[in-house]
């Protein structure tokens, strides 16, 4: 079988640990032996981070902005155990997703892949819920200082022009510890698009949630911007006879629970992080979950939404066979590898990483899938839950019928 050919390179994020196995598991078996594979690789291992000082999560980044589509692995952001762990490391590296989002911007969208042997642990979901998550700032580009002495902390803005605004944030009789943290507007803005025009896209209702109430700037401010936005595609919705409506967050909450799914649900950065892992463990699991950066120009960054699976990785280095299940890292290349051919007009190319996702999923239907999601069948399907090897090897021998 002659190999599809690629015009243009995908970008290329290696990551950490099991995944970082995993990662070439997959090339290996499902992707090399039918695509003439073309990527600009980029080592996003902590390792490697820690020997560039972190230049090269740079480099991937404005990689992607250049050549329009990426995957990246699941990577380590390092924290005092991890000090621990890898004694070499210089110092706590930041997120590479953060890094990475805050040069790209963009929306991050999750959604859950469904089989019909794994039922949502909320029973009135029927539908996949999709968490759109901005991109940048928050907590994620926060700067943060311990005070060991009493005193007072001021957030304090010097304008261009030379005006100052200062605000008291606290005054403490001892140790406290202070964080600040910013958004900008455009960058709320490319937000707000994104989401209304995925949304259209989607033919789905979008929800967008935060805490106007408590925040009366910070958080309003997002309110505001999404309401102008909408003005520009208010027509659209109607025709399609779908909705926009803003909540807060705990309101948005109790909907989703009473929800059956199948919309749009908008969230700030800190938000869409954790309300993207209750949505993906409630419909089944973290390994269960697409996601895509999308920026306001169309560049693509797809990614596995989980950890790097230390305990695995740890079982494997002492030669243990494991389960690990790798279908959100194989929609990932499968995302890309479909978008890659989309956007360079290369139907083949297209057709495969479409077909790699849908082999994937009728791996799973016939029963066969890793141990973590056999054990979360309903009653009454027959299940074979089989290590990552013999889950690769049977996707591998589906994809090639399907080519065939």
């Amino acid at each position: 079988m002659e190999k599809i050919q690629m015009t243009t390179p995908l970008v290329e994020m290696d990551g950490d640990e099991m995944t970082r196995v995993l990662w070439q598991q997959i090339k290996d078996t499902l992707i090399l032996p039918f695509v003439d594979l073309k990527t600009e690789y980029y080592d996003l291992g902590l390792l490697n981070r820690n020997a560039t000082d972190d230049a090269v999560t740079v480099d991937s980044a404005k990689a992607a902005l250049k050549y329009g589509v990426a995957v990246k692995c699941a990577t380590i952001t390092p924290n005092a155990q991890r000090m621990v762990e890898y004694p070499e490391l210089k110092k706590q590296w930041p997120s590479p997703n953060g890094t990475i989002r805050s040069i790209m911007g963009g929306t991050v969208f999750r959604t859950p892949i469904l089989i019909d042997a794994v039922k949502p642990a909320v029973r009135s979901w029927k539908k996949p819920i999709t968490i759109a998550r901005h991109a940048y700032g928050d907590v994620y580009k926060a700067v943060e200082l311990r005070a060991e002495e009493p005193g007072e902390c001021f957030l304090t803005f010097r304008g261009e022009s030379g005006a100052e605004q200062t605000v008291s944030v606290q005054k403490t009789a001892g140790p406290a510890i202070f964080q600040g943290m910013h958004n900008k507007c455009d960058s709320i803005r490319q937000f707000a698009r994104s989401c209304f025009q995925y949304a259209i896209d989607q033919k789905e209702d979008l929800w967008f949630s935060a805490k106007d109430t408590i925040s009366k700037t910070y958080d309003a401010e997002f309110k505001r911007i999404f309401e102008e936005e909408f003005e520009n595609y208010k027509a659209e919705f109607a025709r399609l006879g779908i909705t926009y409506f803003y909540t807060l967050i705990d309101d948005a909450v109790a909907r989703t629970i009473r929800s059956e799914g199948g919309y749009i649900w908008a969230c700030k950065n800190y938000d869409g992080d954790v309300m993207s892992d209750m949505v993906s463990t409630a419909f089944g699991s973290l390994a269960m979950m697409t996601s895509v950066l999308v920026t306001p120009d169309g560049k693509y960054e797809y990614e596995a939404a989980h950890g790097t699976v230390t305990r695995h990785y740890y079982k494997y280095l002492k030669g243990e066979k494991c389960g690990t299940n790798p279908v959100a890292t194989i929609f990932a290349w499968a995302g890309a590898l479909q978008k890659r051919g989309e956007l360079d007009g290369l139907a083949p190319l297209e057709r495969f990483g479409r077909q790699l996702g849908e082999a994937t999923l009728a791996v799973m239907q016939k029963g066969v899938m890793t141990p973590d999601i056999a054990r979360m069948a309903e009653p009454g399907f027959t299940v074979r839950a089989v290590l990552t090897d013999e889950f690769l090897a049977e996707i591998k021998a589906e994809l090639a019928a399907r080519i065939a």
